[in-house]
């Protein structure tokens, strides 16, 4: 927690962090034409960004892309603002087409978030697969089974919400799917995504990443769903506890 606000207490590097809140995917170049210093400044900057969590990084040749990652700030204010807020039981919220079609070409992400979870890596891979786990966690959905490598969510009407089949398994460390979302209703065209999880064990706890792909236009606002469910996933694991971090006007 520290590192958090000693990261944050830098004006410079609150300016990349909002650089790479309206722009993910940056590399040094496009940050260091925003910072009036030297390449090595701003290198300095970033890894001291790096090292607090508040970004991560994807290497693609030679470029390296930086991310925001809210996820450790989210953290903080669970700690200390959203009991002021709310009930704990109820709390606020916070292409397949690649797949028929062959290998994804393996663009960078449009966005990645990271966070460490006190589990182990069979408790995290459980987490992840199994549908009634998945239920427990989701911000918004209230089931979720399976249907062969896809995983259905329904939204607590029974509406179908989203469809996740499962593209490439790596046993207990990497997780491919696509993400077909279906909240806006049959009337809206279907745009489908792509994810990866990735699982890194660290002694008693577990490193887990997540980069999305392909975002299509008008889903941007899929990044505040991972935070949520993110959340959710690492109270359920830590704490036992099924927390839905839900939108605010959802519980109206």
């Amino acid at each position: 927690m520290d590192s958090i606000f000693k990261a944050l207490a830098d004006p410079a590097r609150r300016t990349l962090l909002d650089s790479l809140r309206a722009k993910p995917g940056q590399s040094l170049q496009d940050l260091q034409g925003q910072l009036d210093m030297t390449r090595f400044g701003v290198m300095k900057h970033l890894g001291v960004l790096e090292e607090a969590k508040l970004i991560v990084t994807h290497k693609k040749g030679r470029f390296k892309y930086h991310y925001l990652n809210a996820l450790p700030l989210q953290e903080a204010i669970d700690r200390w603002v959203e009991p002021l807020l709310q009930q704990p039981a109820a709390r606020a919220v916070l292409n397949l087409k690649s797949q028929l079609e062959g290998t994804p070409k393996m663009t960078k992400p449009d966005f990645m978030m990271q966070t460490f979870i006190h589990c182990t890596q069979d408790a995290l891979w459980h987490a992840l697969t199994d549908p009634e786990a998945n239920a427990a966690y989701n911000f918004v959905s209230s089931t979720c089974t399976r249907e062969g490598n896809a995983l259905i969510f329904r939204t607590p009407d029974d509406n179908l919400m989203l469809i996740c089949t499962e593209t490439k398994l790596t046993p207990k460390t990497r997780i491919e799917s696509t993400f077909e979302p279906h909240w806006a209703g049959p009337d809206v065209p279907l745009e489908t995504s792509r994810f990866v999880y990735i699982i890194d064990p660290q002694g008693d706890n577990c490193l887990l990443t997540l980069e999305h792909y392909d975002v299509p236009a008008g889903q941007e606002g899929v990044a505040d769903g991972w935070h949520r469910t993110l959340a959710g996933l690492k109270t359920w694991l830590e704490t036992g506890q099924a927390v839905k971090f839900a939108p605010l006007e959802a519980e109206a």
